[in-house]
């Protein structure tokens, strides 16, 4: 089953959020291959819930996929913050997946600590110039990652 690494900015969604939805829409994703992988995702599958660009840039939760790719509705309304004024009804070049809350880690598995794990030498997170909001992570860096909860 393939993983994922999620990241969105607390003050716009947080895993806080999720626990509380219990299910959501993740939306506004704006960067072709990052669609890319959301269109690739299946039911099922997990990922981890990572807050970014806040004091404490890291890993806090889980999170699983309950749908498969769908047009995302935040591209076609004008007062969103996602909102593409060249994409339409017909054509909506956007996607969105819905998830569901498993886990709000205790604390959060911070970027510093993430960088000094061996184990997660190649995490795409962690590649220079990577800023991908989605992105695939293996199952070695899966079983990494729940280690240093």
């Amino acid at each position: 089953m393939p993983y994922w690494l999620m990241k969105s900015e607390p003050d716009a969604f947080s895993v806080a959020t999720l626990q509380h939805r219990q299910r959501a829409c993740w939306d506004g994703v704006r960067n072709y291959q990052a669609r890319n992988f959301l269109r690739s995702m299946q039911p099922g599958e997990l990922f981890f819930f990572y807050h970014s660009s806040c004091p404490r840039p890291g890993i806090v939760g889980i999170g699983r996929i309950v749908s498969g790719a769908y047009p995302d509705p935040s591209a076609l309304e004008p007062q969103s913050p996602y909102f593409d004024a060249k994409a339409g009804a017909e054509r909506n070049p956007w996607v969105a997946v819905d998830v569901e809350f498993v886990e709000a880690f205790g604390d959060v598995i911070e970027l510093m600590r993430l960088r000094s794990t061996p184990d997660l030498a190649q995490l795409p997170l962690l590649k220079k110039g990577n800023r991908l909001s989605v992105m695939p992570i293996s199952a070695g860096e899966w079983a990494a990652v729940l280690a240093l909860r």
